[in-house]
């Protein structure tokens, strides 16, 4: 089956994913010797998308590995992980705006709500193609799972930094 050329992949990425979700565990337990990460809401909106992105590439990396899988069943998992992502990128920036520990600039918005909701609507559109299309879709959501695992890198990284720096 065309799945079956796309498990290498997957798996690499899958496996980067979890890996970097492990680490973003480690960037809070650092930040939990500073007041930084003592902000709930601000942790909410900026450290939380983050386990959640790299989740959602977990997710799409073991869904092109289940045996069986067919066209209709692989596409609306793709609606319904993508579907799911939009809303939670929308509770996100809602987050983001509600919080006090931290004023964001364009590059957060960008960053933490912009390119997730492209992304998550994007997957959301491709499954919506693949029930006709799978092949094609298939190497959409590659790109999607390497642009989401990408935006958690880089909002750890940010994370990371910011707590590096700002730490009391």
């Amino acid at each position: 089956m065309l799945l079956r050329e796309w498990e290498t992949f997957f798996f690499i990425v899958g496996s980067s994913a979890a890996a970097l979700t492990g680490l973003q565990f480690v960037v809070i337990a650092l930040g939990a010797q500073t007041n930084i990460t003592h902000d709930k809401e601000a942790v909410e909106a900026f450290a939380t998308p983050n386990i959640v992105h790299f989740c959602a590439v977990l997710t799409i990396a073991a869904l092109m590995t289940v045996p069986g899988q067919t066209n209709a069943t692989l596409a609306a998992e793709f609606n319904v992980l993508g579907l799911i992502g939009v809303g939670y990128v929308a509770t996100v920036a809602r987050r983001a705006r509600r919080q006090t520990g931290y004023e964001p600039v364009f590059e957060d918005w960008l960053w933490h709500v912009g390119l997730p909701m492209a992304a998550y609507a994007a997957l959301l559109i491709t499954g919506i193609a693949a029930y006709r299309h799978v092949a094609g879709a298939l190497y959409f959501v590659a790109a999607l799972a390497m642009i989401l695992l990408f935006i958690g890198i880089h909002n750890a990284w940010d994370s990371a930094v910011y707590i590096s720096t700002r730490g009391e």
